[in-house]
């Protein structure tokens, strides 16, 4: 089977939702993951605890001792695990629902007991120029934090090592602080990935400079297509993480607040990063209309210089070609190299004069 076969395959679409009621468990997007991927890390001031499970119903059953739970799931459970995990932590059926459907914009729901994000993932291949996205779920909840994503990206690995090695207060404090740290580190990668896009622009600025060519104008409209995907992901976390830092609701802690104004702040300056490699790119299409109209019109004036050259020559060989008994130079032996010369002298006065005028450079 073909690898688009796959995909459409392993995609749900929308419309098999037509008609279900709210918290219908039906997974809506591209399956990237075969098998499910379960870890568990338990922790508290002074200790710290790592597992890994196979299945959702093997997870559930661990018994855990220590403060806080983190729980981190790659790919898409079934039904029937997700109302297990929904019984387990007493999540609200939307947030079920919505964990399922991996085509959703940024936002934040508070269900009272639990707080649900949506926040997406990006990553920029230099190969083909093209942002893959990826939904993460987090659920964030008194003593535990849970988070789903399509498949293992490496996203957490920071926030991982910091937990084993006790770096800052990240054991120290509660699921709110594990929740503002996994947060942080999506937005952290956002600057990333426009890193690697404007150095992509830049380049691309230096090949527009050189020369405009058919090539450079797809690369332009590609990357202006991947930064206005960035852009409907980052403009929505902005209000996400407004609403956040604003401290509503008993999610997060009056410590916590501060370190998400911090991540607030962040997401300004992605944006304001965003918008300006979207206004060099739009003023890079300007010039390279602006080029090639200016090519067109150098080769227009070529065109027309050589054509007023060879114009005299054209209206001096119709006059000796008409058909008159009695002409002036028609008898003379000499009048075919006086109209050759004639015709030479005007062309080369023209392309003198054209030349002095910097029409023939």
């Amino acid at each position: 089977m073909s690898g688009k076969a796959q995909v459409r395959k392993n995609r749900a679409l929308r419309s098999h939702k037509t008609g279900l009621p709210p918290g219908a468990l039906v997974a809506v997007g591209e399956a990237k993951t075969e098998r499910l991927s379960i870890t568990l890390i338990e922790y508290g001031a002074e200790e710290i605890v790592e597992r890994s499970f196979d299945s959702i119903a093997e997870a559930l059953d661990y018994p855990a001792r220590l403060p806080t739970l983190w729980f981190n799931i790659y790919g898409l459970p079934d039904a029937e695990s997700m109302r297990a995990l929904g019984r387990r932590f007493q999540l609200h059926p939307l947030v079920l629902e919505d964990i399922l459907n991996t085509d959703q914009r940024p936002k934040v729901d508070d269900y009272g007991d639990t707080l649900y994000l949506v926040v997406r993932f990006f990553d920029y291949d230099r190969d083909s120029m093209r942002v893959s996205s990826d939904q993460v779920s987090i659920v964030l909840g008194k003593e535990f934090v849970l988070t789903f994503q399509e498949r293992p990206t490496g996203s957490f690995d920071p926030v991982r090592e910091r937990l084993r090695q006790a770096r800052g207060q990240i054991r120290r404090l509660a699921a709110d602080y594990l929740a503002y740290a996994l947060l942080d580190a999506l937005v952290d990668r956002y600057f990333l990935v426009l890193e690697q896009i404007g150095e992509r622009t830049e380049l691309l600025e230096d090949e527009l400079m050189h020369r405009a060519t058919p090539g450079v104008l797809h690369t332009l409209h590609q990357l202006k297509r991947e930064t206005l995907t960035l852009r409907r992901a980052v403009w929505p976390l902005r209000e996400v993480v407004a609403t956040l830092a604003r401290g509503e609701g008993d999610f997060f802690r009056p410590e916590t607040l501060p370190y998400l104004r911090d991540v607030y702040d962040h997401t300004v300056h992605v944006i304001e990063s965003l918008e300006a490699i979207r206004d060099l790119l739009a003023g890079m299409l300007d010039i390279y209309l602006s080029s090639l109209s200016h090519r067109v019109n150098q080769e227009v004036r070529a065109l027309t210089v050589i054509a007023l050259i060879f114009m005299p020559a054209t209206m001096i060989s119709g006059i000796f070609g008409m058909n008159f008994r009695v002409m002036p130079l028609l008898e003379n032996p000499f009048g075919f190299y006086i109209a050759l010369g004639l015709i030479a002298g005007i062309a080369v006065t023209l392309g003198v004069v054209f030349w002095r005028r910097r029409w023939l450079g």
